[in-house]
């Protein structure tokens, strides 16, 4: 299974509207979003990249893990990371979604908690690997967001 891990960020002038500007600038606008925990399935490979809806695809049910956050305090940030880690034979891995108001918060809370997780866990996990994006808050809320998206389903499949 190939599960992307795309990134947005908005501005509105509500925190949901912010929030539907960083899905829109993630690719991921219009989907109703079904929201998944923490486990990578076996055979699975991660890649990086900028989703892009196809048109057909409008009002599917899109799955994925979800960090996001959200600030309207002025002069606050927003920020949002998902980490992973896979065994490398079998592609099978975690993923933690964390937010916070600083780069370095979230990068260190992924870490911590990945490190956690695979110390409870008898598999070899590889390196943890993180995607994470953020973005300040001036006059308006703010949102940031980083997707790690499964796959759509349509309503009659």
């Amino acid at each position: 299974m190939k599960i992307t891990i795309t990134t947005g960020t908005g501005e509105g002038p509500t925190p949901l509207a912010a929030f539907d500007q960083a899905l829109l600038d993630a690719g991921v606008a219009n989907y109703n979003l079904i929201y998944l925990s923490s486990i990578i399935p076996p055979n699975s490979v991660i890649e990086r990249a900028h989703y892009m809806t196809p048109p057909d695809e409008y009002g599917h049910r899109l799955y994925l893990v979800m960090a996001c956050q959200r600030v309207e305090e002025p002069g606050t940030s927003a920020w949002a990371g998902i980490g992973w880690t896979q065994e490398s034979t079998s592609g099978k891995g975690l993923f933690v979604e964390l937010h916070g108001s600083s780069q370095g918060e979230v990068e260190q809370a992924i870490d911590q908690t990945l490190t956690s997780m695979i110390a409870s866990r008898p598999s070899p996990y590889g390196p943890i690997q993180c995607e994470v994006v953020g973005k300040a808050c001036k006059d308006k809320p703010v949102c940031a967001l980083v997707l790690a998206v499964y796959k759509s389903e349509g309503w009659d499949d």
